[in-house]
């Protein structure tokens, strides 16, 4: 019998539009070989034009599904994404801090790519005091992290100071996307870390995606579960990010564009 892959759970939001939260986390798995586990945290109601509707499932039933994944599968690495409130992140921290897995990949989902808010503002604090110490990396786009600290983020010397303050925060790791940057140069993420701050470039894709932060966090957990280091996740998940984005498509009647999850598989 085959060997079974490596496990990564996501805990997030679930998109019934399929591009995004817990649907592109199980397809970004499912595309660098790694077996998907979730643990629904939201679930909202949503296409290609924008979110209608949220529901916050029962914490119960949120406990239970994560305690399901710790006691029947060796998780390599834990994804954690849409959060909505302060009572969810504390019973996900609790659960992180109980079962304590290897890797803890935070993507700090604040503002759906329409605009919707996703996070309740009295969670703010809750994220900052008990998720961000419990991350291996954290994966901000810019409003999030501007949200996070505070303060605007207007240029690339202040992407690099802003990392310098999640950190002082209390992240572990900090990737910082670059692609809300008002910028006609490539895009450029910044990684920083305790060897210091890394830059990756790629060149600018003038289209409205859709997913993106939750393929690019979900494909670093897959890479930390499959024993790749810190840097080295990062660089091969922003080459998949921007792969599956030039592959990507428009399913509904929208403007916004979908990955292509498996169009970008990486081949080792």
């Amino acid at each position: 019998m085959t060997p079974p892959p490596i496990s990564a759970l996501t805990i997030a939001g679930s998109d019934s539009g399929g591009g995004a939260g817990i649907q592109a986390d199980l397809k970004t798995f499912a595309a660098h070989r790694v077996h998907g586990l979730s643990a629904i945290a939201a679930l909202t109601a949503q296409h290609t034009r924008g979110v209608t509707a949220v529901h916050v499932p029962d914490l119960g039933f949120l406990r239970a599904q994560i305690d399901a994944c710790f006691d029947d599968f060796a998780i390599g690495a834990v994804k954690l994404g849409m959060l909505a409130n302060a009572a969810v992140i504390e019973t996900v921290a609790d659960a992180l801090e109980r079962y304590r897995p290897p890797q803890v990949v935070l993507d700090p989902v604040m503002v759906a790519t329409s605009g919707a808010r996703l996070l309740e503002p009295e969670a703010l604090a809750a994220l900052r005091a008990r998720l961000l110490p419990l991350a291996g990396v954290i994966t901000p786009n810019l409003p999030e992290a501007e949200l996070l600290l505070g303060r605007p983020i207007p240029d690339q010397t202040a992407m690099r100071e802003a990392i310098a303050g999640l950190r002082a925060m209390g992240a572990n790791a900090v990737l910082l996307k670059g692609g809300h940057l008002r910028d006609d140069g490539d895009v450029v993420d910044y990684l920083g870390d305790d060897q210091g701050v890394h830059a990756i470039a790629h060149p600018r894709l003038r289209l409205e995606a859709h997913g993106t932060g939750c393929t690019l966090a979900s494909a670093v957990a897959a890479n930390l579960a499959r024993g790749r280091d810190l840097r080295e996740s990062c660089v091969a998940a922003a080459d998949y990010v921007h792969a599956a984005l030039r592959g990507g498509y428009r399913p509904g009647r929208g403007d916004v564009v979908v990955l292509d999850h498996y169009g970008a598989a990486p081949h080792d």
